[in-house]
């Protein structure tokens, strides 16, 4: 049996692969600012936030850590509209991103905050620096310089894991993929070019991350 391999057929669908690439680009972009910030605040209460404010944020962590992305993404399109929250795909897509990657990026800055020498923070209130100012100055930065690789591969999973949007007709990169194969039947091709794509996007924005971190975030 002879197999015809036609990669040409793929790309003349070029116009729907950019498309793509920019849905999943701006999705991560999005939900990486957002989850990142959220689990900045997140991270700051489990570590200094009051009993009942750990649980809540404790209980969230656990309960997002150990259920499926793609069970979260389905909860938020089609678990809200039952309750009177119609969300369009594009929308529900970067909750659920920003939802998945706040509970993660929690986990991982608190560990750097905790890493934290007491003595700096001391150091810091006897400046007269009160507890926002010693965070955001003395806390923060140290401990993101720490955590920033994992936190960095915590967003290249999170921009992987955006492929199962498509199921909900989010047309980022993997939706595209799924209707050039529909079109012109060339399957195997659309799949390789769509990982390929998705391989130059994870070396793109961690290259691109790791040299924003240092200079923007956390000082060199």
């Amino acid at each position: 049996m002879r197999i015809e391999l036609d990669f040409l057929a793929v790309l003349a669908q070029w116009p729907l692969l950019a498309k793509g690439v920019v849905w999943t680009v701006g999705l991560t972009v999005v939900a990486s600012v957002m989850g990142v910030a959220l689990g900045v605040v997140f991270a700051w209460t489990r570590s200094h936030g009051a009993p009942w404010a750990r649980w809540v944020v404790g209980t969230y962590v656990e309960l997002i850590r150990n259920t499926p992305f793609i069970v979260q993404l389905f909860f938020v399109y089609f678990g809200l509209p039952a309750l009177g929250v119609k969300l369009s795909p594009e929308v529900a897509s970067v909750i659920a991103m920003v939802i998945n990657l706040s509970a993660y990026a929690t986990e991982i800055i608190r560990a750097g905050i905790d890493a934290t020498p007491k003595g700096q923070i001391e150091a810091a209130m006897s400046l007269a620096m009160n507890r926002m100012q010693t965070f955001l100055r003395v806390v923060l930065p140290p401990a993101l310089r720490k955590v920033w690789p994992s936190l960095v591969s915590q967003i290249i999973i999170v921009m992987l894991g955006s492929a199962v949007c498509g199921q909900i007709s989010t047309e980022e990169l993997s939706y595209a993929a799924n209707l050039i194969q529909s079109r012109n039947f060339r399957a195997f091709e659309a799949y390789i070019i769509a990982t390929l794509i998705y391989l130059a996007l994870a070396i793109s924005v961690r290259q691109f991350l790791n040299w924003l971190g240092p200079r923007f975030l956390f000082g060199k």
